[in-house]
């Protein structure tokens, strides 16, 4: 038992005299902000519950907010879907 509490007592003493490494970090931004290069406009539509709430598991998972999500999918399905005339010719 004294073994002991003289092993704890060398310890106190051994954090006390020694400085402990503090490892330096660098901050690294995890993504780019994407700077909105034209106006914005409201998008409103009803969807299943269901899928609202498989949307935001998703942006929780993936740091996502929901308006990114969107905008992902509609530009994927636009660029799948439609022909690159059709989107141009009707934006304006």
């Amino acid at each position: 038992m004294e073994n002991y509490k003289n092993k704890l007592g060398n310890l106190a003493d051994k954090l006390k005299q020694e400085r402990p490494a503090t490892p330096i970090q660098e901050v690294i931004p995890v993504k780019a902000v994407p700077v909105p290069n034209e106006p914005e406009v409201q998008f409103n539509n009803r969807i299943p519950k269901v899928l609202l709430k498989r949307l935001k598991t998703f942006g929780l998972e993936y740091d996502e907010s929901l308006k990114d999500i969107n905008i992902q999918a509609l530009e994927l399905y636009l660029s799948h879907k439609a022909k690159p005339d059709e989107t141009t010719k009707n934006a304006n």
